[in-house]
C-alpha cells in the first residue's frame, strides 16, 4: 500500500500566491506517494475559489476545497484535520511551498521511522526564498517541541509532518471566541505523551507576507490575549529543569504581559518553580508599566 499524504492549507485572500504552492505539489507528486490537498478558504474576498477551480480542472492531484466565513486559521486547521484521509498530515500556509524533493525526503524518512513508538511527527528544516535556514540545525534526533525551543536553543521555524493517527487526537484550543493561538500550545500537549524525530533536511520554503501573522504579532497579541495567557500559564506549570535562562525570562515576561491585558492580577499561584515565582515578583511591576505604555 502506497503512502498517502494530506496537505492542509488555510488561506485568506491569497489567490495571487497559492499557485506557487500548487506547482510545488505537482512537482512532488512524482515520488510514488498518494496526495490530497485540502484547502480551507477562510472567507476570502478575492478570486481564490476560481483559482482553485482551475487547479481542479487540471486533474493532476486530488484537491478538496472548503469555505468558511472568517473564523481564523486555527478553526480552519481543526476542520481540515477532521477531513484528512492520509497516513501523514502536513500543514502548509498558502504563502509557503515545498522544495522540489520534499516528498521524496518525507517518504524516505517515514519508511525509516514509521515503526518507532510514541512519535507524533517528523520535524524538518524550513528555508526562506534565498535558501537560508530559518532556524538552527537540530542537535538531537529525538526530542519534544518544548525541549527544542526551551532547552536546545532553537528560535526559528520548522516544518512538521504529523503521523495522522496521533495528530487527529488533538486540536487547537481557542479562548473567549478568539481566532488565533500559537501552534506551540497544541504541540506542548502532544509532547506530554509523544516525541518527534528531527531531520536536518529542508522540505518547505517560506516567504512572509506583510499582512501575515508573524509580521503583525503585536496585533495578534492584542486580539488574542486570553489564549496566549493560557499558553504561558501552561508553560510555567511545567518542570523547568534544563530550561535556558533566556527562555525562562521570555515565559515570565509574556505571562505578565498577557495577565495585564486581561486584568488577571493574581497569577503567581499558577507558577510551579520557586525560581520562576521570584522572577515573576521582581518583574511584575516594571512589566506591568511597560505593558500599559506599549498596549
Amino acid at each position: 500500500m502506497s503512502l498517502k499524504i494530506s496537505v492542509l492549507t488555510p488561506t485568506y485572500n491569497r489567490a495571487n500566491l497559492i499557485k506557487r504552492l500548487y506547482d510545488s505539489l505537482i512537482q512532488n507528486s512524482k515520488y510514488n506517494v498518494k496526495l490530497e490537498w485540502l484547502i480551507m478558504d477562510d472567507g476570502s474576498e478575492d478570486n481564490t475559489k476560481n483559482v482553485v477551480d482551475e487547479f481542479k480542472k487540471d486533474n493532476k492531484i486530488e484537491i478538496k476545497y472548503y469555505y468558511q466565513q472568517n473564523q481564523g486559521k486555527m478553526v480552519a486547521i481543526n476542520k481540515l484535520v477532521g477531513q484528512a484521509e492520509g497516513d501523514l498530515i502536513i500543514e502548509c500556509d498558502s504563502d509557503d511551498y515545498f522544495s522540489n524533493d520534499a516528498f521524496k525526503i518525507i517518504k524516505e524518512e517515514y519508511d525509516k521511522n514509521k515503526n518507532v513508538e510514541k512519535i507524533y511527527a517528523l520535524c524538518f528544516l524550513k528555508y526562506d526564498t534565498e535558501g537560508k535556514n530559518m532556524g538552527q540545525e537540530f542537535k538531537n534526533k529525538i526530542t519534544t517541541m518544548f525541549d527544542l525551543y526551551f532547552k536546545e536553543g532553537e528560535d526559528g521555524e520548522k516544518a512538521l509532518v504529523f503521523f495522522a493517527d496521533i495528530r487527529k487526537k488533538y486540536k487547537h484550543e481557542l479562548e473567549h471566541g478568539e481566532k488565533f493561538i500559537t501552534e506551540a500550545r497544541m504541540y506542548h500537549k502532544m509532547d506530554e505523551d509523544y516525541k518527534m524525530i528531527c531531520v536536518n533536511k529542508p522540505i518547505m520554503i517560506c516567504e512572509y507576507q506583510n499582512e501575515g501573522y508573524t509580521q503583525n504579532i503585536i496585533k495578534q497579541f492584542k486580539e488574542n490575549p486570553y489564549g496566549y495567557y493560557e499558553y504561558f500559564k501552561e508553560i510555567l506549570q511545567r518542570d523547568f529543569k534544563g530550561v535556558r535562562f533566556k527562555k525562562r525570562l521570555y515565559a515570565i515576561k509574556h505571562f505578565i504581559l498577557f495577565g495585564c491585558l486581561i486584568n488577571k492580577n493574581k497569577s503567581l499561584k499558577y507558577i510551579k518553580s520557586v525560581k520562576n515565582k521570584i522572577l515573576y515578583m521582581i518583574l511584575y511591576i516594571p512589566g506591568s508599566i511597560k505593558t500599559k505604555r506599549s498596549f
